[in-house]
């Protein structure tokens, strides 16, 4: 029988050690409080162009959605919201929408690219989540690398729903492959 050098058994030891410790520490955190955030004030850089605007207060999660973890986009508000499993909205995020929307309906996170890329419109975006094609235009949730929010360009069909850096940031934690998104009027 062979001898296992003691740096194998040393490195094993300490991998199984530290998926351990991931594993206590992500039960822990599921366990604890949850945070509720809303949609903050545009930035500076965002004020000159059209913003979005809610009522005051946090608006709520529109019935009819589904239910379960997902991302749920309301056409008629130009709000999402973030929704855990447990149905409850962890945040929510006012956006710009591009030129060409999604129809109503219930989608799939397909494809992400943590970018920065070029826009359609040629505007560098970043935190880009796929999760439909219409007309032609790949319907995705983005951020503007410079935080601005430009109104869509006149005659060129973009399908980029816009949002602050921060909430791009969230999307992107969220909206991983496979969570699904529920487009409501």
């Amino acid at each position: 029988m062979r001898a296992v050098p003691a740096s194998k058994v040393w490195v094993t030891g300490l991998t199984v050690g530290a998926i351990a410790a991931v594993t206590v520490l992500a039960v822990q955190a599921e366990k604890g409080p949850k945070p509720h955030a809303v949609a903050a004030r545009p930035s500076a850089s965002a004020t000159a162009h059209p913003k979005p605007t809610h009522s005051k207060g946090p608006v709520a999660v529109p019935a009819g959605s589904g239910t379960g973890r997902r991302i749920v986009y309301s056409l008629g508000q130009k709000t999402v919201w973030l929704v855990d499993s447990g149905d409850e909205a962890r945040r929510t995020i006012a956006v710009w929408p591009g030129t060409v929307g999604p129809e109503p309906g219930t989608y799939t996170v397909g494809t992400r690219s943590e970018g920065p890329i070029t826009g359609s419109d040629g505007v560098k975006i970043e935190h880009i989540v796929y999760f439909t094609v219409q007309s032609g235009s790949n319907i995705a949730f983005s951020n503007a690398v410079d935080g601005s929010s430009p109104p869509p360009a006149s005659g060129t069909p973009t399908g980029g729903i816009r949002m602050r850096t921060a909430d791009g940031a969230a999307m992107w934690t969220f909206g991983t492959a496979g969570t699904k998104v529920a487009v409501v009027k």
